[in-house]
């Protein structure tokens, strides 16, 4: 098996983002979008609404070019292709070329029906409740992005593929033989009813053989145990961890609410910034190793990404959740209805807020995470794998 590069958007992301060599305008960008999350939910959402065509739509007549290139020199049977890819899923469209949807966020990222309107999270956790006028401005937003990379699909499809059946919605515009979710099979989750399609939730992406990261890391959660009985680590994602700020507020509230517990914590660029916290009982990084680590630690404070939250619940670990933006809403919300965690608004978060929640998180595991721990280790990246190659393999059903 081999890899071969494919370079499909001028932003990069290669674990901190701050950290990561950018243009100009994606560094712009970003700051803009850091800056969004400190006014809230909505603000941040419309933020990148705003940004959307330049993050994820750049270049699609250069990406179909490469699209063919791998093909004719490589031959591959099938394709792959991250659902946010869009660049790239057009291009295999185009070129007639079979392939595999794999979603990396929430299963509402691929629209289930005319109204869903990707951007809008589906649903919202009950810290978390946008007003009519906001959700109102939200959807708008949205709308326009769905009308504009719809029209923008149909263009070059009429340039490239005259030929083929026309894209349809964008961001609606997937495998018709099967799609993957990263993601837990909710009963109350919205149906994709697409003829011949094979929809597959995963449930998670956790390795069973997880490398230990090396004897420095086992020195730190060792010296880390000797001070507190339990031990917490916090990380908010590649990009908010850019969020010191919100960072600094929750070492504090541990600190203070949780006399008994050790911090771990995932900073990026802002551990510089963090450095008065390091002691006995905290322990600040750029990165960590976040998978290693959860199955050691008693409860994670995170953003609630797909990676960190599917991770919490394979590993049955306790979690507070502060979604930020993107479909973090639509996780928080879905986590809370599980009862796999705990979800506040991270815009009005208070020391006291955050410490209270992580205490109760020690003291009491929620009630949904016995059960759904057990189902997701019994799905995973070879129960996915297994039943992907089925669906891809086997032949074409009619529709």
């Amino acid at each position: 098996m081999s890899f071969v590069p494919l370079t499909v958007t001028r932003n990069a992301n290669t674990g901190v983002a701050r950290s990561t060599r950018q243009g100009v305008r994606e560094s712009e960008r970003l700051e803009e979008f850091i800056g969004s999350t400190r006014e809230g939910a909505i603000a941040a959402l419309l933020t990148q609404s705003r940004h959307r065509g330049e993050d994820m739509l750049a270049g699609p007549e250069q990406v179909l070019a490469e699209v063919r290139d791998l093909q004719e020199r490589l031959a591959p049977d099938w394709f792959v292709v991250d659902q946010l890819s869009y660049s790239v899923t057009l291009a295999l469209h185009c070129l007639g070329l079979p392939f595999a949807t794999f979603c990396p966020g929430h299963p509402t990222y691929l629209p289930h029906s005319p109204e869903a309107l990707f951007g809008v999270p589906y649903a919202w956790p009950r810290a978390v409740r946008p007003t009519a006028r906001e959700l109102a401005e939200l959807r708008r937003a949205a709308l326009r992005n769905d009308l504009a990379f719809t029209e923008r699909f149909a263009e070059v499809a009429r340039g490239h593929a005259p030929q083929v059946q026309a894209p349809g919605r964008a961001f609606a515009l997937a495998s018709r033989r099967a799609v993957v979710f990263n993601y837990p099979q909710f009963s109350w989750l919205p149906k994709h009813r697409r003829p011949g399609v094979r929809f597959l939730h995963g449930g998670q992406c956790v390795s069973p053989e997880e490398k230990g990261p090396g004897d420095v890391w086992e020195g730190v959660l060792s010296r880390l145990k000797s001070s507190a009985g339990h031990v917490v680590l916090i990380a908010l994602g590649t990009f908010l961890s850019a969020r010191d700020d919100v960072l600094a507020l929750l070492i504090r509230g541990v600190l203070a609410h949780c006399p008994d517990a050790a911090v771990v914590v995932a900073a990026g660029e802002g551990a510089p910034r963090l450095a008065e916290f390091a002691g006995p009982r905290v322990h600040v990084a750029d990165v960590v190793p976040q998978r290693w680590l959860l199955s050691r630690v008693d409860a994670m404070v995170h953003h609630g990404g797909n990676n960190s939250f599917t991770e919490c619940v394979a590993s049955a670990t306790p979690a507070l959740i502060l979604p930020f933006s993107s479909d973090q809403f639509s996780i928080a919300h879905d986590a809370e209805r599980a009862r796999l965690a705990t979800c506040l608004n991270p815009a009005t978060l208070t020391e006291d807020d955050a410490g209270a929640a992580v205490r109760e998180l020690l003291d009491h595991v929620p009630e949904g995470l016995p059960r759904w721990s057990e189902a997701l280790r019994r799905r995973g990246p070879r129960w996915t794998a297994g039943r992907l190659l089925d669906a891809m393999e086997s032949p074409v059903r009619s529709r």
